[in-house]
């Protein structure tokens, strides 16, 4: 009797712990996850807007349109092509419309207002002449995949260095189906699609302007700029850990922005945006 009245008070105690029913008691419920903590990227942006307008004379002046008018065809670059923007970077954002022939760099962030750096005059693909092509719009994405180079700052036949002096930077964008300029039926080829500076003398005071074969052509301290602080190359800071080859691209005293992204994005603000 002694032994059955111990394992009665026992399975009592249990069922009491368990509940009048004898079940277990409740798992309690996983503890809610922290909020995302909110980063500010205005140092950044700031230091990066200060540094432009003091190295691109002219890059903070409102040179044509308002900043909604590039962020919001910008973004809709982006919602027609396979790019998405996942973490804050800066986007190189070019308006091709002949009256227009402006770029300017954009802060884009998943999660945050996206905001313009500054800019300055480029020129496009120019219609109407044998052999030019005009500029194709999208995004184009600057990877590893293809490797840069620098101008080797050589005359061509007609007195005139294409890419600029010697060693300034060429960034890559393969090639890319375009409209060739000289036909009034649509005909497309591919070209290779750059962007660069130009001659110093006789290219660069025209730039505002539709005048390159395809490419998109921008200032010598607007090329520098973009070179210095790494812009467009996201990919080449990440693969020069390990490969020299991309090093040896990237400029020696470069000071790489922590926004540094990887797209550079073509409009036409003449035209309805992609839908």
């Amino acid at each position: 009797m002694g032994v059955l009245f111990k394992r009665a008070v026992l399975l009592c105690g249990l069922a009491w712990l368990g509940g009048c029913a004898g079940k277990p008691p409740p798992v309690p419920a996983p503890p809610k996850p922290a909020p995302p903590v909110a980063v500010n990227y205005t140092p950044d942006i700031t230091a990066l807007r200060l540094a432009l307008a003091a190295d691109v004379p002219g890059s903070e002046s409102p040179i044509y349109g308002d900043d909604a008018l590039w962020i919001s065809r910008t973004k809709a670059q982006f919602a027609a092509s396979p790019y998405r923007i996942t973490t804050a970077q800066l986007v190189v954002a070019v308006d091709r419309n002949p009256a227009v022939q402006q770029m300017r760099i954009i802060f884009a962030a998943p999660n945050s207002p996206w905001q313009v750096i500054g800019g300055g005059k480029v020129s496009t693909g120019r219609a109407g002449r044998r052999g030019y092509f005009i500029t194709p719009t999208g995004v184009f994405a600057h990877t590893t995949a293809i490797l840069d180079y620098r101008a080797e700052g050589t005359y061509n036949e007609n007195h005139i260095r294409g890419l600029g002096i010697k060693g300034r930077r060429v960034w890559d964008f393969g090639w890319q189906p375009a409209v060739e300029g000289w036909r009034a039926d649509g005909a497309m080829s591919d070209i290779r699609l750059l962007l660069h500076a130009t001659d110093p003398d006789y290219l660069e005071p025209r730039l505002g302007r539709p005048d390159s074969k395809g490419c998109v052509r921008v200032s010598a301290r607007m090329n520098v700029f973009l070179d210095q602080y790494a812009v467009l190359d996201a990919d080449y800071l990440h693969a020069a850990t390990t490969d020299r080859a991309y090093a040896a691209v990237l400029p020696a005293n470069g000071t790489p922005s922590p926004l540094a992204g990887s797209y550079m994005v073509v409009f036409d603000s003449s035209e309805p945006p992609p839908r």
